[in-house]
């Protein structure tokens, strides 16, 4: 009788273990229940080593179960997960096979944000963001750029400025996709999704540099000038648009130095610096730390206006704040065409042969002094026709100069070259002039004060 009993209550535990097995699927538990739990734990336990040692063949055995039947029991069934998909993809050679892989890596993704994206340093947007980042990877040219903007602006918008920066910097991937699948149509939003991205971006490098986290600061420049190239180069911008864009940015900004510095860089570099969102932010850049792009930037603004003696100081300042020797050049020639336009002759000389002292492969400077050379050679002989064309003679001189140092001003120079080549004086005027003889040098008068060759 003991003995039946016994058996009975065996068959009783061994019913209700049964009765009571789960997986952690079925049972909304990490681990599940009974046996499917101890062998969750089993499986996890099997395929880490291999995955660890980078043996993913037999890894995948124990990891599908255990992603299948628990998956919400670790991060590791994510973090291995991918590897071993990947490898899978990796050996595929059959293209729609592989893309099915692709497919179930996404979902090896979307799981994880399921059980854990609420992890509180590794949550969804770290989690689609590396979504994003191997779709991009393994899709290559096929990849659906609709589909990417929408996994990236449902983080984006969720997330707001805690977004992960690498999710910002694939959402404006994403969006500039769009952009150059529909120019015209999506340039809106295009616009929009970059103001949305800057300021997120903004907001994360100023608490960086608040907390002086250099790590931080060095990666959040590096996406920050990542989609500002991006934005630069999309052609969605013209200098209007960004004025209309800027001008309330700016204002609202003003205080902000970082966010002004890099309002200057980006207008500059899309070379709308003649706009008034563009001297508003050097104004109030330069009032709380001067530097050489500031003081550039008030300098245009007084040229604009016409007072080139307060153009004159501020491009003199930014002359003094920069060691850069090629960017000093720059400056120079703006101040040489600035006394140019003044008829100051010899001071805007002295300053285009100060840019090339500093930048000797620079023709710009050099152009500018051989077409003051030719429009001044009238007022220099006034009475004397022949001489008036050696002034061209001079003039030339620079011409050739500058296209032999610099290819980028050839073309201009030729033309130049060309054209005042067919005012040089005739072999008859020379003859007749008796102080002029083919060959030798003589001296221009007047401010030019230099010597040339008889042609």
């Amino acid at each position: 009788m003991k003995i039946k009993a016994f058996l009975l209550a065996l068959v009783c535990l061994f019913g209700a273990s049964e009765a009571f097995a789960q997986t952690g699927v079925e049972s909304g538990t990490p681990f599940g229940s009974g046996e499917d739990s101890i062998r969750c734990i089993t499986n996890i336990s099997l395929f880490v080593p291999y995955a660890k040692a980078g043996n993913f063949k037999d890894a995948h055995e124990f990891w599908k179960m255990a992603y299948d039947e628990c998956p919400g029991a670790h991060k590791d069934i994510y973090l291995y997960g991918v590897r071993i998909v990947g490898w899978q993809i990796g050996n595929e050679q059959d293209a729609a096979k592989k893309k099915a892989l692709v497919n179930d890596l996404m979902g090896v993704y979307d799981k994880r944000v399921k059980y854990f994206g609420d992890d509180p340093r590794y949550g969804k947007d770290w989690i689609v963001s590396r979504k994003a980042q191997d779709y991009i990877k393994y899709m290559g040219n096929d990849v659906d750029a609709k589909e990417l903007y929408g996994w990236l602006k449902e983080v984006v918008n969720e997330y707001g400025e805690k977004t992960e920066a690498l999710a910002v910097s694939l959402f404006m991937f994403a969006s500039y996709q769009l952009l150059s699948e529909d120019p015209e149509g999506f340039k809106p939003t295009y616009l929009d999704d970059y103001l949305k991205a800057s300021a997120i971006l903004d907001k994360q490098l100023t608490d960086a540099t608040a907390a002086n986290n250099e790590k931080d600061i060095t990666t959040l420049t590096a996406f920050k000038t990542g989609i500002d190239t991006g934005f630069a180069n999309s052609g969605a911008a013209d200098c209007e648009t960004l004025q209309n864009i800027y001008a309330d940015r700016v204002e609202q900004n003003k205080d902000n130095l970082q966010f002004l510095r890099e309002t200057i860089t980006l207008l500059r570099r899309l070379r709308c610096n003649e706009i008034e969102a563009y001297f508003a932010a050097a104004e109030y850049a330069h009032r709380q730390e001067p530097t050489a792009e500031s003081a550039i930037g008030l300098g245009r603004q007084a040229v604009r206006k016409r007072d080139f003696d307060t153009a004159l100081r501020f491009f003199e300042e930014a002359v003094n704040l920069d060691g850069d020797d090629e960017a000093k050049s720059e400056v120079y020639y703006m101040m040489a065409l600035v006394s140019s336009d003044q008829n100051s002759y010899s001071k805007a000389r002295q300053y285009a042969l100060k840019a090339v002292e500093l930048n000797p492969n620079y023709g710009a400077p050099l152009l500018l002094i051989g077409k003051m050379y030719a429009s001044t050679a009238g007022s220099i002989y006034p009475n004397d026709p022949v001489m008036k064309k050696i002034v061209y003679y001079a003039a030339v001189d620079k011409f050739e100069r500058a296209r032999s140092i610099d290819p980028s001003v050839a073309g201009e120079a030729n033309t130049l070259i060309n054209t005042y080549r067919a005012y040089f004086p005739s072999t008859e005027e020379i003859f007749m002039h008796p102080d002029l003889e083919k060959g030798n040098s003589v001296t221009i008068g007047g401010w030019i004060g230099e010597r040339t060759t008889i042609r």
